[in-house]
């Protein structure tokens, strides 16, 4: 896992994002390739974490398969699963596939994706620690409770945010958040996004980890809501070590956590360029992504079936 992937050149390029570049396969499919990339603050550090898409290709793959009877969702499978099958036909693609992307890509389904971000919080930490320290408000609602920092909260909370294409996605209120979506969907988008994370939560548990927060997202198939995009991964959830949990102190994470606090020591004004990052801070980021899979999923070879 020593290789490193940080760009991606196929044909039928559709979108890339800070860490995922997409491509479009046909009307119904497309390849969702993680690379290597890392960001900070909104911004792409200038180097990457060698074998970080394959982890977070791995372990998306081993939550959508763990959560498809809470909700469908957007995974059809990894490039050798489906290669050439009846409605994926991989031909333009053949001669573009290097096993360091088949090993870091998976084929997804079309849907179109709702521009909201459900973010679940099982824990007070990150953001909803400094607003709730700052205002004794979460996502802008008065919260009487007096609450320590990584305290478990009564049962888990949904504060969405907007998903902004460019720049920091805003929090949204309840209200908001309807008026985005609908009453139907914002209610769906809460109960089925806070089953996700309760069902995640005790499987990690098991494994001695916390799940303490998560971003997932949704879309639109054949008018049925379905899960897309990466899920339950290091960049998109927050986890803790269980031995670790104490209520009053925040627990190192299963995250970029070195990264983002390494940064910010750094005098780094947050905007482009970022500074060269320390080899040092790039393999921490790289263990602790690596020990979150292995503990999570019971994988130490990830050649294995994952998700069975």
């Amino acid at each position: 896992m020593d290789s490193v992937l940080v760009k991606t050149n196929l044909p039928n390029h559709l979108y890339s994002g800070k860490v995922r570049d997409t491509y479009f396969i046909n009307d119904k499919y497309m390849i969702m390739v993680s690379t290597d990339r890392i960001s900070a603050f909104d911004v792409v550090m200038n180097e990457a974490v060698p074998g970080k898409g394959e982890i977070l290709n791995s372990m998306s793959t081993f939550w959508l398969e763990k959560t498809k009877h809470i909700i469908p969702n957007h995974f059809v499978g990894n490039i050798d699963d489906v290669i050439n099958t009846k409605d994926v036909d991989m031909n333009l693609f053949k001669n573009h596939i290097s096993q360091d992307i088949k090993s870091r890509s998976m084929i997804v389904k079309k849907a179109k994706r709702l521009d909201i971000e459900c973010i679940v919080r099982g824990y007070i930490a990150g953001s909803a620690w400094s607003e709730y320290k700052n205002n004794n408000t979460i996502n802008d609602k008065l919260f009487e409770k007096k609450l320590s920092p990584a305290e478990k909260f009564d049962y888990p909370i949904f504060t969405p945010s907007t998903k902004a294409e460019t720049g920091h996605d805003v929090p949204l209120s309840e209200k908001d958040g309807k008026n985005l979506v609908g009453h139907e969907m914002y209610n769906f988008l809460e109960k089925k996004s806070i089953e996700i994370y309760n069902f995640a939560h005790d499987l990690s548990k098991e494994k001695g980890m916390i799940l303490v927060d998560s971003k997932f997202e949704f879309g639109i198939l054949d008018d049925e809501v379905i899960l897309i995009d990466e899920l339950l991964t290091p960049d998109s959830s927050r986890y803790w070590d269980k031995d670790d949990y104490v209520v009053g102190k925040f627990p190192p994470a299963f995250d970029k956590q070195f990264l983002r606090e390494w940064l910010l020591k750094s005098n780094w004004n947050l905007t482009y360029p970022p500074p060269k990052i320390p080899k040092k801070i790039i393999n921490d980021t790289k263990k602790r992504y690596l020990e979150s899979f292995k503990r999570l999923t019971n994988i130490e070879n990830k050649s294995l079936e994952i998700g069975k």
